[in-house]
């Protein structure tokens, strides 16, 4: 599964380099402090929240074609669903890593 889907992206910014750019800056920003929050509710041990986070920030990633990163968000929030925070921290690192890659690739673009 691809990083970026970079034929989504297109299409939400109508090809618009520079609209591209803006939004996977946006994305990134809003996502690294996503992930903080939702290593903090791991830490709490409270489901809820980690619940929301995982959901909110799958939704943004899933909109502008982040696709593997949306792809273990909705892991996690799988796991939370059923209570399993355990898993939640194995996949949060998982995470963490595909969200580096995303970087990453933004980074090649701008």
């Amino acid at each position: 599964m691809p990083v970026l889907d970079l034929e989504q992206l297109k299409n939400i910014t109508m090809d618009d380099a520079d609209l591209m750019r803006e939004i996977l800056e946006s994305l990134i920003s809003d996502t690294s402090r996503q992930l903080l929050a939702l290593e903090r509710a791991l830490g709490d041990a409270n489901v809820k929240e980690t619940l929301r986070l995982a959901h909110y920030s799958k939704g943004a990633c899933a909109s502008v074609g982040a696709t593997s990163t949306a792809r273990i968000l909705q892991q996690i929030e799988q796991q939370a669903a059923a209570g399993d925070l355990l898993s939640c921290g194995a996949s949060l690192e998982s995470l963490q890593q595909e969200f580096q890659r995303l970087q990453a690739e933004a980074a090649n673009l701008t």
